[in-house]
């Protein structure tokens, strides 16, 4: 079965219209202020309210406390499918989050080994490239971290970090992922996507 593709790093109604109109499964919404795709929730919400159904939409944070309290955890609720968390968050902060939304935990890629995957009570794990940034470095890692994380949990995986249309293709023949998710691969610049590489990088993962 072809991956399931989610398109991160959504900050405009033009590039969700355009993931969405190319057969995207997933959308993601950066919330993290520190992100040179950080959207703020009310123009997130915005671009969520136009979409239609049977697209995911989550809202990935990193090391959040605020968003999941009070009314802003009230906002994530109503508009999202699933929480990406893409910090350091423990198995404590995971279970609290997951009792409201699937939780997508992501682990840096050199973390994966030293990972307790049952720890964490998840709809699905990421591994992305290792960075401070904490992803969107355009670099892949080595995939065989991933295809050994992978034998050790059951929950369906999805591979990130430096994936583009040029080498999608083999990614998914290498690690056999549930999904893939890419940002900076099928951008113009950080925040702006590039839509023939996103309609190429989709219909690529479609096509396997």
């Amino acid at each position: 079965m072809p991956p399931r593709v989610k398109i991160c790093g959504i900050t405009n109604r033009e590039d969700a219209e355009a993931a969405v109109a190319a057969g995207a499964d997933a959308l993601g919404f950066i919330l993290y202020e520190k992100s040179r795709r950080f959207i703020p929730i009310e123009e997130a919400i915005k671009i969520v309210e136009t979409l239609p159904p049977f697209v995911q939409t989550v809202a990935v944070t990193v090391n959040a406390t605020r968003e999941f309290t009070n009314l802003g955890w009230r906002k994530l609720l109503k508009n999202f499918g699933a929480a990406q968390l893409h910090g350091n968050e423990s198995p404590v902060h995971t279970k609290a989050v997951s009792k409201y939304l699937p939780v997508i935990k992501v682990f840096a890629a050199d973390q994966a080994a030293t990972v307790t995957p049952e720890n964490y009570p998840v709809a699905a794990f990421l591994l992305d490239t290792p960075s401070q940034g904490h992803g969107g470095t355009g670099q892949t890692f080595d995939w065989e971290l991933a295809i050994q994380f992978k034998k050790r949990t059951n929950r369906p995986f999805i591979l990130s970090g430096g994936l583009n249309p040029e080498n999608v293709a083999k990614a998914v023949e290498t690690v056999q992922p549930y999904a893939v998710d890419v940002s900076s691969g099928v951008e113009a610049f950080p925040g702006k996507k590039d839509h023939a590489k996103l309609r190429d990088f989709i219909q690529i993962c479609k096509s396997l």
